[in-house]
């Protein structure tokens, strides 16, 4: 798990005042951040967010070394150097955001050993040998995590419809995406979506969930893909559409055609809340993915300062 944000400047007081680190600690609130001596004991990364900040990088570049370090390791930190003051902040912020997954962090409703049981089966059913499959847990775990930065207090149901909304890929994109032969787009991902409700009412009986979990999850995941006015399907259609663009547009760019490329982004900004829009902005984007954005962005029309 993520524990630490080591900086090499860190003072006896903690980061410079008024730099921003406290909208660092309030979003990642299980993160500490701390000096060098706080790594004892933890699996430590070095990360040069030079290199990071250069204007042509691609995030996807890290992720090898960011999760690899974390497998294996029962606690991770991450040591930035490379930048300091307000810099360093929205460097550290944006590496918390593409890394999160690993944070693991909890709440109430998903400390108990119901959750600890769901997780093991959902860590159990992905074979992470296989690079579509360790992509789909990746991004199940980071929508998660975006579910409980968005709503801290979020219910178990939305936790667990977060992390297994995607869980029917298994069956149909294990190996490959098939997604762009789709000719009707949207009727492809109420179908995945249906699928995969029901593959998630079976783990949650597994596991020992009660009857009216398993029916609030299973409608969840079921309608995860249409976003509407129930408050926990659109906070899961938050989550799942800022992972997208936090954690898996660079890969995704990178395996489809420009076109589909162009369409995925249309698709998924469509089914983020304009309250959230704001969220674009805490992340490191690769290149290609952020001009897509910026095209869309271009044509919302939206007051300054929403996005």
């Amino acid at each position: 798990m993520l524990r630490h944000l080591l900086l090499s400047d860190h003072g006896n007081e903690g980061p410079a005042a008024g730099d921003g680190w406290a909208l660092v600690q309030a979003e990642f609130p299980t993160v500490e951040v701390g000096p060098l001596s706080a790594g004892r004991g933890s699996r430590v990364l070095r990360l040069d967010v030079g290199e990071w900040g250069a204007p042509d990088f691609d995030p996807f570049d890290w992720d090898g070394r960011v999760f690899g370090a974390a497998e294996g390791a029962e606690q991770l930190a991450l040591h930035l150097e490379g930048a300091h003051r307000e810099a360093l902040v929205i460097a550290a912020l944006e590496v918390l955001t593409r890394y999160q997954g690993l944070v693991g962090r909890r709440n109430a409703a998903s400390s108990a050993p119901l959750f600890d049981r769901l997780l093991a089966r959902h860590r159990a059913l992905h074979d992470l040998g296989r690079p579509l499959v360790r992509a789909d847990y990746q991004h199940a775990l980071d929508a998660w995590q975006w579910v409980l930065r968005l709503r801290p207090d979020a219910d178990l149901a939305v936790q667990a419809a977060a992390l297994f909304h995607d869980v029917e890929r298994l069956t149909s994109e294990a190996d490959r995406r098939v997604e762009h032969h789709a000719a009707d787009y949207q009727a492809f991902k109420d179908a995945h979506a249906a699928r995969g409700a029901e593959m998630t009412r079976e783990v949650l009986e597994e596991v020992g969930a009660d009857g009216a979990t398993c029916r609030r999850v299973k409608e969840l995941v079921a309608k995860h893909e249409r976003p509407g006015g129930d408050p926990d399907l659109a906070l899961l259609n938050d989550a799942d559409a800022l992972s997208f663009f936090s954690l898996n547009s660079s890969g995704f760019i990178r395996y489809f055609e420009p076109e589909h490329s162009r369409r995925k982004v249309a698709y998924t900004l469509a089914r983020l809340r304009p309250g959230q829009l704001h969220r674009l902005g805490q992340m490191r984007l690769a290149p290609a993915v952020r001009n897509l954005l910026d095209v869309q962005l271009s044509s919302l029309s939206l007051p300054v300062g929403t996005a």
